[in-house]
């Protein structure tokens, strides 16, 4: 039952998670966190950087993470096929109508519209990502903030949007910082 219930879960997933990873984020929580309880808020903000640590698509890594969290690699197999069976079919879809109506004015309209919402789901996961870096709980309470991941974010969009520094190199200098700061918590 678990590994039906894992495959109809990142079907689910997959088949409505528009705009790619960052989109797919408050579907993959209202799943594994609000509905099934397969992980907590804690371990969700593990699963995101563990996702981005590692080379593919966020929402197969978070499938195939889950399911080994759940019951290991059988689940990890029926969570990431239930997450890329939907791809596959609707592209091979919408490649074909893409490439026999290309230059539809219709078509372009619908593109068009999707993508506020794309950038609002996206917006949502990055607000609910920083909450849970930031504060001790998943609400926002000044007394409770983390000022030393709150720098780091400061001083890492600094070095990707001013500096258009290598993100890897970011993600490593970040995790250099964590450890730095982690001497003056403790």
């Amino acid at each position: 039952m678990i590994y039906l219930q894992l495959f109809l879960s990142f079907l689910k997933i997959g088949a409505f998670s528009f705009g790619g990873g960052y989109a797919a984020m408050p579907m993959i929580q209202q799943q594994v966190v609000d509905a099934y309880h397969w992980l907590s808020v804690s371990e969700f903000g593990d699963l995101v950087t563990i996702s981005q640590m590692t080379p593919g698509p966020i929402a197969i890594n978070a499938a195939t993470f889950v399911g080994i969290r759940v019951v290991g690699w059988q689940g990890a197999l029926c969570a990431t096929m239930g997450c890329v069976f939907p791809a596959c079919v609707i592209v091979t879809v919408i490649a074909y109508f893409y490439v026999k109506y290309r230059h539809m004015e219709g078509l372009q309209m619908v593109l068009n519209t999707l993508r506020p919402a794309v950038i609002a789901l996206i917006l949502t996961s990055g607000i609910t990502i920083l909450t849970q870096a930031f504060f001790q709980e998943s609400h926002i309470d000044l007394q409770q903030i983390n000022w030393i991941q709150g720098g780091i974010f400061i001083i890492c969009m600094y070095l990707l949007l001013r500096k258009k520094k290598d993100p890897i190199i970011v993600m490593l200098f970040a995790g250099v910082l964590n450890v730095i700061g982690s001497f003056f918590i403790s």
